[in-house]
This record gives C-alpha cells, sequence and structure tokens, in this order.
C-alpha cells in the first residue's frame, strides 16, 4: 500500500501459493482491542455496506405507489430494480480493478459522491426516464463503493482474528441492509411517500462522504501496470448482457428474443474474455488466481449461499401472502427475525473460524442452510389444511431465521475464504470477484427457481418443488466446497 493508518498493521505479505499457510492456534487468538481510529474505519466502511444493502431491498415495497405517481406500467416497474442491478454487477469487477491501480480511497470517495447526487435525483424525479437515470447512477456508484470498500477493509485489517471480526460485523450488517430495507421501505413509503426511501439513502451518503477522505487510508498497488482494456470491454460487456437476461426474465420469461439474445451475447463475451486474459501481459483478471482453490471454491459456496437464500424469501413471501393470508407488514415481522439470528450469527463466525478454519466453517455452513431449508418441505396448505395457519407460519419463521443465520455465516466466511493469501496489490482484484458473486447470485436465483412457484399450478405445489431443489443445490454445494478445500489452511 502507499499508506495506512499509523496504528493498523499493514498485512504482511502472502505466501507463495505454493507454500502450506500457518495453521491457526486451536480455539483461535483473541483479537486484540482495536484502536479508536480503527474502529471509526471499520463504522464508515460497514456504514456505506449497509447503504448498499439497503438500497437492493428498501424500494421494493415503495413500487406500485412508485408507478401510480409517476405513471409507470407495472411491466415498467421492474426497470426500477434492473436500472440499479445492471451497472452495480457489471461494473464491479473493473471498478475493483482500477482501486487497485489508482487509489481505493479516491474511488470509494467518488462512488459515495456520485451514489449521494443519484439519489437526490431519484429523490426529485419528475418522471419515469429520470427516476431510471438516478438508479442507473445509484449503481453506477454502488459498483465503485463496494469492492473498493470491501478492499480498504482488508487491507487495513491484516489476516487473523483482526479481519475476522471486520469481516464479520461487516456481513452481519450486509445480511441486517437487507432485512432493514423490507421494513424500512414500508413503513417510509405509508407515513412520508415513497421519495423518501431515496431520500435517506442520500443523507447516509453524504453523511459518510463527510468524514470518509479524512479517515481512510489510501492504497494501490506499488507498481502502475496498465489496465486491460479488451479484458475490461468484454467482461463488464458480458456481466451486463448476463444480468440483463436474467433480471428481464424474473419478470417475463425466458421466452423473449431479448432475453435469449442477451443471455447468448453475455456467454460468448464471458467466454472471449477467458480468451483475453489467458494472452494478456497485464490481465484484469489474473487466470492463476481464478484456479486457486481458495478462491474459485470460496466463490462457488458464496454464490450457491446467495442465490437460494434469495429464492426462499421469495417463495415464502408468495406463501405467506397468498396460500396463509398474512399482510405484508406481518410478512416483514417474520422476515425481521431473521435479522436477530443473522447478529448472533455474525457474531460467532470469528469463533468458528479461529477454531476450525474458514472453509471447514463456510461448508459446515452450507449443510446448515440446506438442512433447515428442506424443513420447509413440512409447509401445508395454509388455514384449510390440517396443517392450519399458525402452524405455518411458525415453522416458515423458524426454519428460514436459521437457514438465515446459516448463511450469514456462511457469507462472512466465504469473504475470508475467497480474499486470504491474497497479496495487497490484488485485494481489490479478489474483493471485486467475491462481491460480483454476491450481485450475480442475487440476480440469478429467483428467475431461475422463483418462476417455478410463480407459474405452477398449485402455489403450494411450487413453493414446496422449489424448496426441495434449493436445498439440493446448497447441500451439493457444500460437498463440493468440503471436497474442494480439504486440507487447504487459511493464512494468518
Amino acid at each position: 500500500m502507499a499508506s495506512t493508518s499509523t496504528d493498523l498493521p499493514a498485512t504482511p505479505p502472502s505466501a507463495p501459493p505454493s507454500a502450506p499457510p500457518a495453521t491457526p492456534p486451536v480455539g483461535g487468538a483473541a483479537p486484540e482491542p482495536l484502536s479508536s481510529r480503527a474502529r471509526l474505519i471499520l463504522v464508515v466502511l460497514c456504514a456505506a455496506q449497509f447503504m448498499v444493502a439497503l438500497d437492493f431491498s428498501v424500494l421494493n415495497v415503495a413500487l406500485p405507489v412508485l408507478g401510480q405517481d409517476l405513471g409507470m406500467s407495472r411491466g415498467a416497474l421492474q426497470w426500477a430494480i434492473t436500472a440499479f442491478a445492471l451497472p452495480s454487477g457489471g461494473f464491479l469487477l473493473l471498478f475493483g480493478r482500477i482501486g487497485d491501480l489508482f487509489g481505493r480511497r479516491r474511488l470509494f470517495v467518488t462512488g459515495l459522491a456520485l451514489f449521494g447526487g443519484a439519489s437526490v435525483l431519484a429523490t426529485v424525479a419528475w418522471s419515469p426516464a429520470v427516476f431510471l437515470a438516478g438508479r442507473a447512477l445509484q449503481g453506477l456508484g454502488a459498483a465503485m463503493i463496494v469492492p473498493t470498500g470491501m478492499s480498504l477493509l482488508t487491507t487495513t485489517f491484516p489476516e487473523g482474528p483482526r479481519r475476522d471480526r471486520a469481516l464479520g460485523i461487516s456481513g452481519t450488517l450486509l445480511s441486517l441492509g437487507f432485512t432493514v430495507g423490507m421494513v424500512l421501505g414500508g413503513v417510509l413509503t405509508d407515513t412520508l411517500g415513497w421519495r423518501s426511501t431515496m431520500g435517506l439513502l442520500a443523507v447516509t451518503a453524504f453523511a459518510v462522504l463527510a468524514v470518509a477522505p479524512g479517515l481512510l487510508p489510501e492504497s494501490r498497488t506499488q507498481d502502475r501496470p496498465r489496465l486491460d482494456v479488451p479484458g475490461a470491454v468484454t467482461v463488464t460487456g458480458g456481466l451486463l448482457a448476463v444480468i440483463y437476461a436474467l433480471s428481464t426474465a424474473a419478470e417475463r420469461g425466458f421466452g423473449g428474443a431479448d432475453v435469449l439474445v442477451a443471455l447468448v451475447a453475455g456467454v460468448a463475451l464471458l467466454a472471449a474474455f477467458v480468451l483475453v486474459e489467458s494472452r494478456s501481459a497485464a490481465p484484469l483478471v489474473s487466470l492463476p488466481m481464478l484456479r486457486r482453490p481458495s478462491v474459485a471454491w470460496g466463490n462457488l459456496g458464496g454464490l450457491a449461499t446467495i442465490s437460494m437464500i434469495t429464492t426462499v424469501v421469495f417463495v415464502l413471501t408468495l406463501y405467506l401472502q397468498d396460500t396463509l393470508g398474512l399482510s405484508a407488514l406481518s410478512t416483514g415481522l417474520v422476515f425481521g427475525v431473521q435479522g436477530v439470528l443473522s447478529v448472533f450469527g455474525g457474531a460467532m463466525t470469528p469463533r468458528l473460524v479461529g477454531r476450525i478454519g474458514a472453509p471447514r466453517t463456510l461448508a459446515a455452513a452450507l449443510f446448515g442452510q440446506a438442512v433447515f431449508t428442506a424443513a420447509l418441505l413440512g409447509l401445508g396448505g395454509g388455514p384449510g389444511s390440517g396443517s392450519g395457519a399458525l402452524s405455518g407460519v411458525v415453522l416458515a419463521t423458524v426454519a428460514v431465521s436459521l437457514a438465515s443465520m446459516c448463511h450469514l455465516i456462511a457469507l462472512v466466511s466465504y469473504g475470508l475464504t475467497a480474499t486470504s493469501g491474497i497479496p495487497n496489490g490484488e485485494q481489490g482484484l479478489a474483493t471485486g470477484l467475491v462481491t460480483t458473486t454476491q450481485q450475480v447470485g442475487m440476480t440469478i436465483g429467483i428467475p431461475l427457481l422463483g418462476v417455478v412457484a410463480a407459474t405452477h399450478e398449485v402455489l403450494d405445489d411450487g413453493v414446496r418443488l422449489v424448496v426441495a431443489i434449493d436445498a439440493a443445490i446448497v447441500l451439493v454445494a457444500a460437498v463440493l466446497v468440503a471436497l474442494g478445500l480439504r486440507g487447504w489452511r487459511r493464512t494468518g
């Protein structure tokens, strides 16, 4: 790094890939108390990540009101989400690498300013076009904030108990951001109108922006290689096309010509990206990095846990409201319980990692998520069936909360696994891969499995089918991660 905080030790150089990493002490080393400056840095970085997570869910319940106010049709409302998802997912890898080369703090601050200004534009939008432009610029700002924020965290806090603790807190707030957004969005929309949801994001962005420049240490690679433009074009274009196809399919299915063309184009561009990177002298993504077991299997586990938990939440929302007849507020309270257990999961993850290592923690958490997801197969047919509404609500609340707790543990441990042993100069790339996995995971689950429940003739049967497939996918991922990372131990 070019500079670091004086009271935070720099991350030690990582061991070569061929060298066996050191084994952490049994029981895990107790983390040293963080200094006041370190605590403030953690608060700022976590606040930014929480803000972006909030943006993914805070607008959902406001969409019907927003559509009436701006004159957007029901079909057009999907673009309120897609306009944000496209740039926020498509540009993550590119901006993660730009931060490595030209300064992570600089790009982080730029992203905050862009996100805040775009939120103001979305708040005062007087037409659908203006609102969607604001959402797209929000997504672009988020694509700068997320990978640089995580890489600032991983380069500021060295591998070991300190980083475990920091990522545990960050992962907990990331999970809470989605939960809080669902509840807060409804409250703000009912009391102050849909524009207040965007206004909240603007206030948060500018509050973080006010303290970030003077607090965060700047960091970048010591060498200054050229940016891999062909790689940047192909991977960004490929991600944009795939995310567009999957986001649109979530609303209209996979039969549309635009969906099929975008999906084929996206796959072709990503294949071209791999070819370009194999021949580039300064690749955007180092293929040897992708071949690291920790990076490959860690991100696979992350993709499984994120995509499948979002699918469970989606189908359970349909079940609770359409089958059991719960109101939107009651449904929100059911999912609110998972936020409490997420805090517990985030607190216990560093201890689990210290005892058994991040890879084993990831595999165990995936197994737990699969088991508790499978428990939802016991859901009945609603008030008219023998199970009754109360038992259905209780089972749904307990099972999804425990599955979400395991998801949070998997979320944190996969981030630790996929960024461990990576040199500081490539931390932006490694965290860009992690955050890209998160974005793609949130995008693919619902269109791939949620439509099974939505289009099934009997909703209850569709929900149970999705739950079965969901649990099976997570279980297979748990086995693959356990086998793929067998014998691999994280440094620190």
